[in-house]
């Protein structure tokens, strides 16, 4: 796998990037993590030995987390604005809509329509990174989130497609 240096600094920054999204205190501080693990990963995707199918699994990666990670930034912000600004917004709609861009991050069941399109253009090692390290961040911070309807749909759509 680690056949060039530049596979090792982009491995290197996808785990800074896992890091601070852990780490961070906030929702913009966890965007930013999560935008490195992005950034930083698709160049990992095109070192297969099919290019057409590796280009294809690239464009759909990154336009999917393009999407996640849009919602995922104006769902903090509106967060931001209802707790700085007094705004009235409904809570619960933005930590609904923070849970979706994070069940699309992560390809949970009710947003797995790209997931298993994108798995057949890449190789074993991409795919091992994309099922698992690339699940740590948005899982953890859904974990940090206190809206348990969602989650439990998701999980159990998950359940039942993957027994499907």
């Amino acid at each position: 796998m680690f056949n060039n240096s530049s596979k090792i600094l982009f491995m290197t920054i996808m785990i800074i990037g896992t890091l601070i999204t852990v780490t961070s205190n906030s929702w913009l501080g966890a965007w930013m993590g999560l935008e490195i693990n992005l950034l930083s990963f698709i160049p990992l995707l095109s070192d297969s030995n099919n290019n057409l199918t590796s280009t294809e699994a690239s464009l759909k990666y990154f336009l999917t987390q393009a999407l996640a990670s849009t919602v995922l930034l104006f769902s903090s912000i509106i967060l931001m604005l209802k707790n700085n600004m007094n705004i009235e917004i409904n809570e619960s709609f933005s930590s609904a809509m923070i849970m979706s861009a994070l069940l699309l991050k992560s390809g949970a069941a009710p947003f797995h329509f790209w997931f298993p399109n994108m798995m057949e253009g890449l190789t074993w090692m991409n795919a091992l990174m994309l099922m698992t390290w690339q699940k740590i961040a948005p899982l953890m911070l859904i974990s940090y989130l206190d809206i348990k309807n969602l989650l439990l749909m998701s999980v159990i759509l998950s359940v039942i497609i993957g027994a499907i």
